[in-house]
């Protein structure tokens, strides 16, 4: 690696070199970002997929637990309309 040139304030380095040190800088955050969450490990894969899965799980309940709601409001609301309707033609005998 050369050293790099100052010119106005400015920092200037060959394009090839800035790059292989941005690549540099990002592999070794992205290493350090995996060690803070405990990924570093020959685990690490596998537990990654677990996490994805559990996730998809959770989507799959969230999504279920709302549909099932939907329904059970619509079939409140239909019950509730079919038990006026035979109250408003006095199905049930002398109604009020």
């Amino acid at each position: 690696m050369n050293c790099p040139s100052t010119k106005d304030g400015y920092v200037a380095m060959p394009e090839a070199e800035f790059e292989q040190l941005l690549e540099l800088a990002a592999e070794r955050g992205a290493k350090r970002a995996l060690a803070d969450v405990g990924l570093v490990d020959e685990d690490a894969p596998g537990d990654i997929r677990d996490l994805r899965s559990l996730l998809s799980s959770l989507r799959l309940a969230k999504r279920t637990a709302v549909q099932t709601s939907v329904r059970l409001i619509t079939t409140g609301i239909l019950l509730a309309l079919m038990a006026g309707i035979a109250i408003k033609l006095k199905l049930f005998g002398n109604g009020p």
